[in-house]
């Protein structure tokens, strides 16, 4: 419907050109002596018109073929830039592919030819380093700080990823000191900061990164925990034989980790070495009442607290509920010899071997037979000692 509109406007158009050409007389004299020539006006305008359009169009291509040459520089820079992006994406599934040579390659390719080549230059030191080719990646990360005004963050991020992997701790620690001071403080940059801190033996900044990630939901409770727990139990390892520092880092401990069973048999120890009992009896106590461990009980007989009644009154009460367990049992007896009950003593350590046959039980019969000078006794109980330890 629209192309039959405009024939019908062309044709109408051209009928009042015709018409009106036919009621116009009019004529143009050119005198150039010794020459004149006449011309009627309908022709001279339909002259000026071809001449105007000819004109027009050779002006037209004279532009054009002035305008070429950039044009044509344009479009090749574009295709520079378009196969560089390719190459860039290339050398990104060469790295996560594990083809780091070709992705070296690639990312280099990229560089050349890509605007902002920050990202090129970082691909590549990861895959310099993935080679083991170090002078390569020192280069590349060096190509990349010339653009850190684009990828500065990313830049500090990956040194301090590939310093990690090569257990440069403190070059790492550098790397994210420079992304503190600019206020950078999230997820991935804590991550990082975590292993850094384990490698340098930071273990409060540990203990304080695991605590921060679990608040942010970054590392799950079942993630957290080891970690918390390894870096307790290094401050004590640190502190072992120093009551006072060993008191300060248990006061550290939150109440819901002394009750790990796991934290405390590994951790009451340092405190009975240093001969703090106090505070291992408490823990131990508490962490019975929530989870019944029967490895703590073994290790509350070790413990030396002032108040032997008081501690023998509160494993008796334990016993009444769990009658046969031997740790149990072992831990009575051990209690019953401080307090030189001598018979009361052997009879636990006997309930013990009852329930089951341990190398512990066996010494502890032994030692006892030698302080009632019962040699044979002592010798037997020795030899099972020896034949459960071997």
């Amino acid at each position: 419907m629209r192309a039959l509109t405009w024939l019908i406007g062309l044709f109408a158009m051209a009928v009042g050109i015709v018409l009106a050409a036919r009621y116009n007389e009019a004529y143009t004299l050119f005198v150039w002596p010794p020459y004149r020539v006449q011309v009627s006006m309908n022709l001279l305008l339909l002259l000026l018109l071809v001449v105007f359009l000819l004109s027009y169009r050779v002006a037209r291509i004279a532009v054009r073929a002035v305008e070429l040459p950039g044009e044509v520089n344009v479009w090749r820079k574009q295709r520079r830039r378009e196969q560089a992006q390719n190459a860039l994406a290339e050398a990104e599934r060469f790295y996560r592919e594990g083809r780091y040579g070709q992705a070296f390659r690639s990312a280099t390719h990229a560089y050349a030819g890509l605007p902002q080549p920050g990202l090129a230059a970082l691909l590549a030191a990861r895959a310099a380093h993935a080679m083991r080719d170090f002078e390569r990646r020192d280069t590349w990360l060096a190509h990349a700080a010339a653009h850190d005004r684009e990828i500065r963050l990313a830049r500090l991020m990956t040194e301090a990823e590939l310093a990690i992997a090569d257990r440069r701790f403190e070059d790492a620690a550098s790397s994210l000191e420079g992304l503190r001071a600019r206020g950078h403080r999230h997820l991935a940059a804590l991550r990082l900061s975590l292993q850094v801190e384990q490698g340098r033996g930071r273990w409060p900044e540990v203990a304080r990164l695991a605590r921060t990630l679990h608040k942010h939901g970054a590392l799950t409770a079942e993630q957290t925990a080891p970690l918390l727990r390894r870096a307790q139990l290094e401050q004590l390892r640190e502190a072992d034989g120093d009551l006072s520092a060993l008191e300060r880092v248990w006061q550290g401990v939150p109440d819901a980790e002394r009750r790990d069973a796991g934290f405390l048999l590994r951790a009451v120890p340092h405190l009975i070495g240093a001969g703090d009992d106090k505070l291992g009896v408490a823990a131990i106590e508490e962490a019975l009442k929530h989870d019944w461990e029967p490895e703590l009980t073994s290790l509350y007989g070790r413990c030396q607290s002032k108040d032997l009644r008081a501690q023998l009154a509160t494993a008796e009460a334990w016993l009444k509920q769990h009658p046969e367990d031997a740790s149990l049992l072992l831990a009575l007896g051990r209690l019953c010899l401080r307090a030189q009950l001598w018979g009361k003593a052997q009879s636990y350590f006997e309930a013990s071997l009852s329930q089951q046959a341990s190398r512990a039980a066996h010494l502890e019969l032994a030692r006892l037979a030698e302080r009632l000078e019962r040699k044979e006794v002592a010798e037997r109980h020795y030899r099972e000692a020896a034949v459960l330890g071997a």
